[in-house]
């Protein structure tokens, strides 16, 4: 589980990098959430664009990608979703 600091420090990572990946009409798909986790295996902070065709609530959606992703949310931002995953060797170093 994260703390404040923490989110604040990725926070700030993440404003710097571009969304890897966007959500549209079909939303949660099995390829999507395969290729989201896998992302986070390998850069352990993924920021996530949700298109204005998804219709799902943001926050519900977020908190079932980071689930099935075995993730956490660090912060849902205008229609952009912030996950990040530790990796078993970290890549990034929490304050």
């Amino acid at each position: 589980m994260l703390n404040n600091k923490q989110k604040n420090y990725l926070r700030g990572l993440a404003q710097s990098e571009r969304a890897l990946f966007q959500i549209g009409k079909d939303s949660l798909s099995d390829n999507l959430i395969t290729t989201v986790a896998n992302a986070l295996k390998a850069r352990e902070l993924v920021k996530i664009s949700v298109l204005k065709s998804n219709g799902d609530d943001l926050q519900e959606l977020s908190f079932e990608l980071a689930r099935l992703t075995k993730s956490e949310v660090v912060q849902v931002i205008g229609r952009t979703i912030i996950l990040y995953k530790q990796a078993k060797e970290p890549k990034i170093l929490l304050p």
